[in-house]
């Protein structure tokens, strides 16, 4: 495991690449022994600093839960990262290309929840029924993918330390309660540039996004966390990542919960 200063330098590390838009080598090329519980300190500093310096926490997203994005990674565990509200962006907006490093798409259900879910309530851990009653509506969302660690041979000590690869979000389309749709069934047809690139169907995220939301919370519980009232939670990727480039239109249709829109100069 890596001592107090090496996190801290980590994580010094990786805010300076987000803030210069750059790429920093494989973490665990130069340090073999790193954890993933070191990765979660790493991004617990980088997240601990940004709101300290004014940064507004206002979520968290989830990562890795379906196995097609793990196949498309080589990375067999889910994982999650923080959400400021600076990574918030509404359908339809134009987007600096140049803002983030290694730039994809994933499609994605946000859950807004009304009430906190603590995964270490009772000690028995978060449900599906926890997290379906403590969901105030569901809405579709794009994530925009931000690697600030070299892509070639990460591993998911890598991908924890860099916050998950999060980069941003773009919500829109129809909010919904949770008991209105089968969400196990929502589905999504992802464009770039009015041409179809990927599809998918919410259940590939656990069997149902709301397990993912589960995941997290039982996740935070370990680390002495908890998932509060009025966040937002990315629930996972239902599609492989789709890369962008300036330039391009990115819509997802989710059919009757609407569609979003942005684009990428």
């Amino acid at each position: 495991m890596l001592g107090p200063e090496q996190i801290t330098a980590i994580a010094d590390e990786l805010a300076a690449a987000e803030r210069d838009r750059s790429t920093v080598p494989l973490l665990t090329a130069r340090h073999p022994e790193m954890t993933i519980e070191d990765s979660y300190a790493v991004q617990n500093t980088w997240r601990r600093r940004g709101i300290e310096s004014g940064r507004r926490p206002v979520g968290r997203k989830i990562g890795l839960t379906s196995k097609v994005m793990q196949a498309a990674t080589g990375i067999t565990e889910p994982d999650y990262g923080a959400i400021f509200e600076d990574m918030v962006f509404e359908n339809g907006s134009v987007i600096e290309h140049a803002r983030f490093s290694n730039v994809r798409i994933e499609v994605e259900l946000a859950f807004v929840l009304r009430d906190a879910v603590d995964g270490g309530a009772d000690g028995g851990g978060a449900t599906v029924f926890d997290v379906l009653r403590a969901t105030e509506y569901v809405v579709p969302a794009l994530e925009i993918l931000s690697s600030r660690i070299e892509m070639t041979g990460r591993t998911i000590v890598d991908t924890i330390a860099d916050n998950a690869a999060m980069g941003a979000m773009v919500h829109g389309g129809n909010p919904t309660a949770p008991d209105a749709v089968d969400l196990r069934w929502v589905s999504a047809l992802l464009y770039r540039n009015e041409t179809i690139e990927e599809s998918g169907v919410a259940a590939a995220v656990l069997n149902h996004p709301a397990s993912g939301v589960v995941w997290l919370a039982n996740k935070l519980a370990a680390h002495g966390d908890r998932l509060e009232a009025g966040e937002i939670v990315l629930a996972g990727s239902f599609t492989r990542p789709m890369w962008v480039e300036p330039g391009d239109t990115v819509l997802a249709d989710y059919g009757p919960m609407g569609t979003i829109a942005c684009r990428f100069v």
